[in-house]
């Protein structure tokens, strides 16, 4: 009988391999990853002929590159944060 209990007490309980704190992580480098990918993309030359020196600029070189790699540390980081309490062990 408290096996059943125990057993019903552990099933009740939804267990995911991520906590919120995980989702939340992943989200928000999901979002800064498309912030890299947009700052890295634009200024197309309206005449195919001609150069636009706009694709060496800094932003495009420097700066998005760095906010895409910020994007998938935070996104690494998100993955093996261990979120699981170590109290969630049943007391019998």
């Amino acid at each position: 009988m408290i096996n059943y209990i125990i057993y019903k007490k552990c099933m009740a309980k939804k267990d995911f391999a991520f906590g919120k704190m995980n989702f939340i992580l992943i989200s928000i480098a999901v979002v800064i990853i498309a912030i890299g990918f947009m700052l890295m993309s634009g200024g197309g030359s309206k005449d195919p002929s001609g150069f636009n020196s706009a694709i060496f600029s800094s932003q495009r070189i420097v700066v998005a590159p760095a906010v895409t790699l910020i994007g998938f540390l935070l996104m690494i980081f998100g993955i093996l944060k261990n979120s699981k309490n170590d109290n969630n062990e049943v007391a019998e």
